[in-house]
């Protein structure tokens, strides 16, 4: 295969992370991280954030494996219903958000692996399930905006050889995970010390998480909305929209500008501090008072 196909479709999922129709979610995926936070140290919140963006990424890349290859032949008639999604997303987005924000928690029933657990509830952000759901929605909202070039990429190499699509396939969901995989590293470090710092008003941390996710979901609601309502003939302009246009052009710009290498440079030089300040971190609690 042409590398510089493989090249194309990981750029595409890379953009993918920032497209006009989801990129407003973005908030809302810091915001479950911010609610993931815990005492394991730097180590352990680096791993839940990378154990969250495998979920995330599973759920997203499903959903465009579900969509492009099974349902691609009536895409069109699906994609003028997907701003209800939208609509409903933002909506559920925000009455989570308010939930948050009135000091309650996000809680869903663990998959029981042993009976003696089996009724303990798991915090929403630390289930693969729960983000996996998470992710397919994020791919939902954003499949309006997506699904030409993930058509015209991957499911074309489809077409072509099967083993070829799916490397395509698998480079356009590598390039998704790498973006949100290099977020969710540096959110976990800087939530570590915040959640670390601000240990005795820790019941802060939902509500600011709250926030954020109901800010979010009224973007999503309110971008649905304007779908609808552009759809239904009326004019495309609007401040709301286009200001957060030229913000997700901006935040586009600005992944295409740093490139694939550049984003695994990134991630790779995170992990590496997360190792370093793991390390002093075990050497500062081994050290005698």
């Amino acid at each position: 295969m042409d590398g510089g196909l493989l090249g194309v479709s990981l750029g595409a999922g890379m953009l993918a992370a920032v497209n006009p129709c989801g990129f407003a979610l973005l908030p809302a995926y810091v915001s479950l991280l911010l609610n993931a936070g815990g005492s394991a140290g730097f180590g352990g919140a680096v791993m839940r954030a990378l154990g969250i963006t495998a979920a995330m990424t599973a759920g997203f890349a499903g959903v465009f494996a579900l969509f492009g290859l099974a349902v691609a032949p009536v895409a069109s008639q699906l994609q003028q219903h997907l701003p209800w999604f939208t609509l409903t997303l933002g909506v559920v987005l925000v009455l989570m958000g308010v939930w948050m924000l009135s000091g309650r928690s996000l809680n869903v029933p663990r998959v029981p692996l042993r009976r003696s657990r089996a009724s303990r509830p798991a915090p929403l952000a630390r289930t693969f399930t729960s983000m996996a759901g998470f992710g397919a929605s994020y791919a939902v909202a954003s499949l309006s905006c997506t699904i030409a070039p993930f058509l015209a990429v991957v499911v074309a190499g489809f077409r072509t050889d099967v083993l070829d699509g799916i490397a395509l396939f698998l480079a356009y969901a590598a390039g998704m995970g790498l973006v949100v995989g290099t977020l969710a590293i540096a959110t976990a470090l800087a939530s570590h010390r915040v959640v670390t710092g601000l240990r005795q008003a820790g019941r802060w941390t939902p509500r600011i998480a709250g926030a954020l996710l109901a800010v979010a979901g009224a973007y999503v609601a309110y971008y649905g909305a304007w779908e609808l309502r552009v759809l239904g003939g009326a004019e495309a302009e609007d401040p709301v929209i286009d200001t957060a246009a030229t913000i997700q052009q901006s935040m586009a710009t600005a992944v295409d500008t740093v490139g694939a290498i550049g984003w695994l440079a990134l991630g790779g030089l995170l992990l590496l501090g997360t190792g370093v300040l793991a390390v002093r971190q075990r050497r500062s609690v081994r050290a005698p008072g």
